[in-house]
């Protein structure tokens, strides 16, 4: 791996210089998880959360913080994205609700803050909506899943 390049050797902060790069198809995956108690995840797959659907508005912030992105976290560029989609399924086991996101461009630089960011207010979203219910609530496993496109190459986490 190389050096860190958003921060030079004398503490200025830089935006990466991407011009050069080549346009290709880029791809990111992120998952993350929000562990509640069981009878908070019966009253959300219910319907029955006071401040309404859970799993709708969690999955339009996440699409709407993915656009966002590049307003979020410093130094990151404004992307044209192609597709964002979300999946937030309950997992019993846990018990709670597994975020997925994927993230997709066509372009000169990666998407995997939009990936991670869109899990990341998924989640937090899950946790405003239902925290009335439920203070226990534990965001968990936000990370990359995958990603593929550009001169890195492809990813996959192992394991996954």
């Amino acid at each position: 791996m190389g050096g860190l390049t958003h921060i030079g050797a004398d503490g200025a902060a830089n935006m990466v210089d991407v011009g050069d790069k080549s346009q290709t198809e880029r791809v990111a995956v992120a998952e993350g998880a929000v562990v509640m108690k069981r009878a908070t995840l019966d009253m959300i797959m219910a319907g029955d959360a006071k401040k309404g659907d859970v799993i709708g508005t969690a999955r339009i912030a996440a699409i709407m913080a993915a656009k966002r992105t590049h307003e979020l976290i410093p130094l990151c560029h404004p992307l044209m994205l192609t597709k964002v989609s979300v999946e937030i399924e309950p997992d019993a086991a846990l018990p709670g609700l597994r975020v997925t996101a994927l993230a997709k461009t066509t372009g000169k630089t990666g998407v995997e803050m939009e990936a991670l960011t869109a899990v990341s207010v998924a989640c937090l979203t899950i946790y405003d909506m239902a925290k009335a219910a439920d203070r226990e609530m534990e965001l968990t496993g936000i990370r990359l899943v995958e990603k593929s496109g550009g001169k890195s190459g492809d990813y996959r986490r192992a394991g996954v």
